[in-house]
């Protein structure tokens, strides 16, 4: 047993940053969802520490991930820290995704048990030969009149003119996943379709849905009821186990 004025625990070894503070969180029964940084900060270097006192080499991802929780410790301590909670986001966004692979890596273990591989002939496949998107006129012909313009001088045309054409904000699924637990955390129901109000484009419909599914298919929430009167609420079995 490893001991310290803080945390007494087996050192273990650990695949990464996020499945030791995975466990930490575990451990210690903190919400993945509000993270106490002072308290998951002196719990992760004294792991550190025990790790260099065992002569165990320190791998730099974890190393990395104790920077990045002091830098976000530092900022909690500044008079206007708005940018603490946008990193506390992203974090717990990691941290459910590498807990949603984790389980599944788990599945698919039990599921392959057994067995030495697993191959599949390969398949051929087809893309489409032709521009998919569709863009209005104005829009086509701006792009058309610089790239001419331009090319008569042998120079290129700025990226600028084909920004609308081709550049897309992506929205991470993980990001969603956070924003709609924080909405349900009060334990009551919630009309489904207000969970996608807020979304402003294409691109964050589609992460919040692809959220949603992920946390039914986790059983994080639950969804009743048919057409408008459908409502989500958190599993509050699944969410007495994580407090």
């Amino acid at each position: 047993m490893e001991e310290t004025g803080i945390i007494s625990y087996k050192l273990e070894v650990f695949e990464g940053p996020l499945d030791l503070l995975l466990s930490l969180l575990s451990k210690n029964k903190l919400n993945i969802y509000d993270i106490p940084l002072a308290t998951l900060i002196d719990q992760y270097m004294a792991h550190i520490d025990a790790m260099r006192e065992n002569n165990m080499d320190v791998a730099s991802e974890f190393l990395e991930m104790a920077a990045r929780l002091v830098y976000m410790k530092t900022v909690s301590l500044l008079p206007k820290h708005d940018e603490v909670e946008q990193l506390k986001d992203e974090l717990a966004g990691e941290l459910l995704e590498y807990e949603l692979c984790r389980q599944m890596a788990g599945k698919l273990g039990t599921m392959t048990k057994g067995f030495d591989y697993c191959v599949r002939e390969p398949e051929e496949i087809e893309l489409p030969k032709r521009y998919q998107l569709v863009h209005g006129s104005s829009m086509l012909l701006d792009a058309y009149l610089s790239a001419v313009g331009r090319g008569m001088r042998k120079q290129p045309p700025p990226t600028t003119v084909f920004t609308k054409l081709v550049a897309k904000k992506v929205v991470a699924v993980s990001t969603k996943i956070v924003y709609v637990m924080r909405k349900l955390w009060n334990g009551k129901a919630m009309k489904l379709n207000h969970v996608f109000k807020e979304s402003k484009s294409r691109s964050e419909l589609v992460a919040t849905f692809l959220a949603v599914l992920e946390l039914c298919k986790s059983n994080r929430v639950k969804i009743d009821g048919n057409g408008d009167e459908m409502t989500v609420t958190l599993n509050k079995e699944r969410k007495s186990r994580e407090n």
